[in-house]
Formats: C-alpha cells, sequence, structure tokens
C-alpha cells in the first residue's frame, strides 16, 4: 500500500466522523425522542374464505388477500 491511500483514507474517516458527530445532539440541544414502540396487529387474522375486514363485501381470497396469493 502506498502512503497516500493510507492518510487518504485516515482523513476521508476523519471527515465521516466529523459529519456524525454533527449530527448528533449536543449537550445544549434537547436529547432525541425515545423510540415508539411497534404497531402490533390485536385483531384476529382473517381466514381465506371469510368476509373481507376492509367491508368491500368480497372474500378475502378475492380481495386484500389476493396479494398474499
Amino acid at each position: 500500500m502506498s502512503k497516500e491511500s493510507i492518510f487518504g483514507r485516515f482523513f476521508r474517516k476523519k471527515e465521516e466522523e466529523k459529519l456524525y458527530s454533527n449530527q448528533l445532539p449536543g449537550a445544549d440541544e434537547p436529547a432525541l425522542p425515545k423510540p415508539v414502540d411497534p404497531i402490533k396487529n390485536e385483531g384476529k387474522a382473517a381466514k381465506r374464505n371469510e368476509p373481507c375486514p376492509c367491508g368491500s363485501g368480497y372474500k378475502y381470497k378475492k380481495c386484500c388477500g389476493k396479494e398474499k396469493g
């Protein structure tokens, strides 16, 4: 490896660290918001031959279940 490539990599790494540190909140800035809990489906899953839960009047397999194919 040549000297230029080692120093080039070093300086690029320093620039990346600077950019990353600029994105983080400092001591005088408000903290980042807490992560949100994932959305979970609490209802029971529609079976293939039941009416579609979207209210279209079709069976689930002919309406919203088509993509699951």
